[in-house]
């Protein structure tokens, strides 16, 4: 089995509303504000998974791991994964 078979579809991710229900809640945000909250969303929901965020959102890892970059430099608290964070701590090293 392929690696690439284990990463869910982005319908899988989505929460159950309709688009009726979902376009309010992003009217008075901006494209900024809107793409930040579906990274950081998907980021949650793939566990903190940088390649699978990465592959569900249809960018490379290069550009989410600049965005991220972007939103710890803002102050925004970013989902890691357990694993990486566990490592982390074990290296001394910083979640930046």
């Amino acid at each position: 089995m392929s690696y690439a078979s284990t990463v869910p579809s982005p319908e899988a991710l989505l929460p159950s509303l309709a688009p009726n229900e979902i376009v309010p809640l992003l009217i008075g945000a901006t494209v900024d504000e809107v793409e930040r909250e579906l990274v950081l969303q998907t980021l949650a929901r793939c566990d903190g998974n940088r390649t699978r965020a990465a592959r569900v959102l249809g960018l490379s890892v290069r550009t989410l791991r600049n965005k991220i970059r972007e939103y710890s430099a803002d102050g925004i608290d970013v989902p890691h994964s357990e694993h990486a964070a566990a490592e982390r701590l074990q290296s001394g090293m910083s979640f930046d």
